[in-house]
């Protein structure tokens, strides 16, 4: 027999269309892959550029000295920090012009020869309060306006207006200490005389009637003496700025307030800011809620209203310090956009944060300060000496109430009776404090991840163990794809279903619903535990695997039960009896708030349990069965040989061996879970609580970003925060993650097959 020829070589070779699109796509996926690592450190750039910012202190830089030659006993500025003013209790008036140093002088009105003994100044209402040797007490106000030339902004300009003066009643001699504070409608000021008789402090309570032509006089309503109602003579006296209270320290270190109301002057309260110290100054923060007092000592802290157990009237408390201040003059200026300060003594400067109680700056100047101002923006302040030099500061601090105590740690807000965490982004007035802690969020998150697991990991891993395990073929070739097209439907659309189709019945059923939750479980061990102690020939009739079938009709039958007799349990268990007519209420809304002290919602954890589960346990179910079905046949045969029955088989063999496939299961429904967004959202009332309430809801960092991020103004500190809370869930999902590898690792070294 001839040899076979030998084959053509030509039969090898590779056409060189095929060589080159292999090597395109050779360099196309590494192209890809290096894409992919560039996008991600892209988007980590992206969000690190947005939150960085957020942990930034001030920044204040030197801009310009100006000089007016006169002593600044009292300072002012207009909101863009072009134009201030100097006063010194004279008749003049001087304003410097920042940007060329041009002076203009303006008179003040005429007191028809009185004498100027007290003055003081209001920076929200540009207002200068003003105490004469006779006793007399008015003011005036300085107005600027923004001026035009060709149609450009071409300078600010400044105008004063008088404002009526009127005739303290209680008292003599000069008035030494004044005050003015403004509400729109009401007025009051606070002045304190030194005469013969010794000091008198007066409340003089002044009101405005609008008509229908526009703004009407302002008028007396009546002056209050309260100096026999301090415990010691008075050293300083302050009016809020929204005229509603009086605050006046005394010689022996304690402070008395007063509440000026449509029923006239009151004392409400006497506290004692310092152990030893008295006293130097008293300030209003923006908002007329809290003050900072100043000690002797240099010891500094702010006082706030709020009620005590959250019950009774507001007085004030002590819900910060700051640290202590040099010895020297003491200064201070208040922001009016949100709770930062201006602070200092001798040549210390410090910019402070009152909601956060952080220090956002400080420094030392070339002058020896006696009065500072801050404009009404924040972004500048002038300081100026005794001989009438002044320097002018710029400040960039945008997002001053930002910190690691704000977004992490429990702070005491204005009206709050005690620190504590808590979210709350925006509010209704300009003066509102906004509460940034992402406690809450984190909380949420962690709650309905648990929740949401709590009911999906028993349901997934039990089918996908009896899918692997127990089913038949036939009906496991239904089962599985079924679950695993589960894991399609739409979040919005579970979203809506819970919330508005879910919740209500949960609400009115919900006795009947945990009687199913421990019904259920116990009808199907008790059918199992019966069904095991049958005859053989009975449960041979069944083939292995559809013993389902006789368990499903008395799953059913307990549900109905449930179903059924949850009214009749309510009616006999939870019952809650109106103290007030003695009536009887079997309703489970009403009776689980007086019973247990927390909140009934309708949308809550329980329903977010069950719709999350929903949209969870496909997940879990299709990976953790992939993994039991996996397991070689060999080992699962050898052990039925040795006379293992099919449930030693499981637990001895299947389950190590796919441990780390669970686990990896678990990990992926927990991503699942913890990332959900809509489901959150509509099932839950989207409440930032951290309470473990089941029956109330929650706010996770998900549907937080979701929610808030459309509405926030790119680049403030509110929009900064929810990407800050993106890292957050990013940091939460990546340790979780770590972890589980690491574990998962170690199951799979365990149970490894050699």
């Amino acid at each position: 027999m001839d040899p076979l020829p030998p084959p053509d070589p030509k039969r090898f070779e590779v056409s060189r269309g095929t060589l080159l699109f292999d090597r395109f796509m050779g360099i196309a996926i590494r192209l890809g892959g290096i894409s992919v690592i560039l996008a991600v450190f892209g988007i980590f750039y992206f969000i690190g550029k947005e939150v960085v910012p957020l942990f930034q202190s001030a920044e204040v830089k030197p801009v310009g000295m100006m000089h007016s030659d006169v002593p600044p006993a009292v300072m002012g500025v207009d909101e863009w920090g072009k134009l201030p003013f100097f006063y010194n209790g004279g008749d003049k008036l001087v304003f410097i012009q920042a940007k060329d140093q041009s002076r203009k002088e303006v008179d003040l009105p005429d007191l028809n020869g009185g004498q100027i003994t007290a003055f003081s100044y209001d920076p929200v209402h540009q207002r200068v309060a003003l105490g004469l040797a006779d006793g007399q007490v008015g003011s005036f106000a300085v107005h600027y306006q923004q001026t035009y030339e060709d149609g450009k902004l071409s300078g600010v300009d400044a105008s004063v207006e008088e404002e009526p003066f009127f005739q303290l009643e209680h008292g003599d001699g000069p008035v030494t200490e004044i005050s003015y504070g403004d509400s729109g409608t009401g007025r009051i000021i606070a002045a304190k005389r030194e005469g013969s008789t010794g000091s008198s402090v007066s409340i003089v309570q002044l009101g405005m009637k609008r008509s229908l032509l526009g703004k009407g006089k302002l008028s007396l309503i009546g002056e209050t003496e309260v100096s026999t109602e301090l415990p010691a003579p008075a050293s300083l006296v302050r009016s809020s700025q929204n005229g509603a209270m009086v605050l006046i320290a005394c010689e022996n270190g304690e402070v008395a307030y007063f509440l000026a109301d449509s029923e006239g002057v009151s004392k409400r309260q006497t506290f004692k800011p310092f152990d030893t110290a008295v006293p130097r100054q008293i300030n209003f923060l923006f908002g007329g809620v809290s003050i900072i007092v100043t000690g002797s000592d240099g010891e500094q802290s702010q006082w706030s209203l709020f009620r005590k157990n959250g019950e009774g009237e507001r007085l004030f408390g002590e819900t910060k310090t700051f640290p202590n201040l040099p010895q020297g003059k003491v200064l201070f200026a208040g922001s009016q956009r949100n709770r930062s300060f201006l602070t200092g003594a001798g040549k210390h400067l410090s910019i402070r944060h009152s909601t956060s109680g952080a220090v956002r700056w400080e420094g030392e100047t070339d002058l020896d300060p006696v009065a500072a101002v801050l404009d009404a923006k924040g972004e500048n302040f002038i300081v100026a000496a005794a001989d009438g030099s002044a320097e002018r500061y710029s400040i960039h601090d945008p997002h001053p109430d930002s910190s690691w105590r704000a977004f992490f740690g429990k702070v005491w807000y204005e009206g709050g009776s005690e620190p504590v965490y808590q979210w709350q982004s925006t509010g209704g007035t300009d003066d509102f404090e906004p509460k940034l802690s992402l406690i809450p969020l984190i909380f949420g998150s962690l709650k309905g991840t648990f929740y949401a697991l709590l009911f999906s990991i028993p349901v997934a891993l039990l089918a996908a163990l009896f899918s692997a395990a127990f089913l038949p073929p036939d009906i496991k070739k239904v089962v599985k794809p079924t679950m695993e097209i589960m894991s399609s439907l739409p979040s919005v659309v579970l979203g809506f279903l819970a919330g508005l189709w879910l919740a209500p019945i949960l609400e009115n059923r919900v006795p009947s619903v945990l009687l199913m939750l421990i019904s259920i479980p116990l009808t199907a061990l008790l059918t199992g535990f019966v069904w095991c102690r049958l005859p053989i020939q009975i449960r041979n009739r069944f083939e292995g695997g559809r013993e389902w079938l006789v368990v499903l009709p008395f799953l059913a039958l307990a549900a109905w039960l449930s179903w059924s007799l949850g009214p009749v349990i309510e009616k006999i268990f939870f019952v809650y009896k109106d103290p007030a007519t003695g009536k009887e209420i079997a309703d489970f809304r009403v009776w689980w708030p007086h019973a247990t002290g927390a909140r009934f919602e309708q949308r809550n954890s329980l329903v977010l349990g069950f719709m999350m589960g929903f949209a969870v346990i496909p997940v879990i179910f299709t990976i953790a069965e992939d993994a039991l079905s996996n397991v070689p046949k060999s080992l699962t045969a050898a052990a039925s040989a040795l006379g293992a029955n099919r449930w030693q088989v499981v637990w001895t063999v299947m389950l190590p061996v796919a441990s780390s496939g669970i686990f990896s299961a678990l990990m992926i429904g927990f991503g699942r879970a913890v990332g959900e967004t809509m489901i959150m959202v509509m099932a839950t009332g989207n409440t930032p609580v951290t309470q473990w309430n089941i029956f109330n809801g929650m706010r996770t960092l998900s549907a937080n970003i979701a929610v808030e991020l459309p509405e926030a103004s790119e680049g403030s500190t509110h929009y900064r925060t929810l990407f800050l809370g993106a890292v957050v869930l990013f940091a939460m999902t990546f340790v979780m993650n770590t972890i589980a590898e690491v574990l998962r690792q170690r199951l799979r070294e365990r149970n490894k097959l050699v």
